[in-house]
């Protein structure tokens, strides 16, 4: 659109930045993370990615080609009372189901495996175009797993079987608050 004296409005950009897209939730779980340790409630960590480095600059300072050694287990793990914790975190823009193709096999078999050695284990999953987290069990994932015949866990399915996580300012997902709940259960 032409304004007088030769202004020209201009358009906004249309470009769609896919930047730091599933930051959100790390970000909120490394913030509670410092939280719990910064008040001596739990320890618990983000597992770096392990890499292979090939090519360093050490004047530098710099990597110039690594590439993934092996394949991760899960995102966090730590300590809670005697308790050893493992998660993984993921977000979906989908209104109705989380994909199971976002869950890679040996993570299954490492919540599979922290399962059969007492350990607790979960997934944080966030719907983000909904605005809701849910803390999913490790054994409630598995049975969907082992039972279903399905790509995707249906929002039902955390509706009915997950614990929603209401956002916090301090810590942001208070996700310690559910584990006291099941560790309850559990005695």
């Amino acid at each position: 659109m032409n304004y007088p004296n030769g202004i020209k409005k201009k358009k906004a950009p249309s470009i769609i930045s896919y930047k730091n897209r599933g930051m959100t939730l790390e970000s909120d779980l490394n913030e509670s993370n410092t939280y719990y340790k910064e008040n001596k409630i739990a320890y618990i960590y983000k597992k770096p990615t392990p890499i292979k480095l090939v090519k360093v600059d050490y004047k530098k300072n710099l990597i110039k080609e690594a590439y993934f050694d092996k394949p991760s287990t899960t995102d966090y793990n730590g300590i809670y009372k005697g308790k050893y914790i493992d998660f993984e975190a993921k977000e979906t823009t989908s209104k109705t189901s989380f994909p199971l193709k976002n869950i890679h096999p040996h993570q299954i078999e490492h919540i599979r495996n922290i399962n059969e050695e007492k350990g607790i284990s979960f997934l944080i999953v966030r719907f983000t175009t909904l605005d809701k987290t849910y803390l999913l069990r490790g054994e409630d994932f598995l049975y969907f797993i082992d039972n279903e015949n399905r790509k995707s866990i249906p929002l039902t399915y955390f509706n009915d079987k997950a614990y929603y996580l209401k956002s916090t300012l301090r810590p942001r997902v208070d996700y310690i608050k559910i584990i006291n709940q099941i560790m309850e259960v559990n005695k």
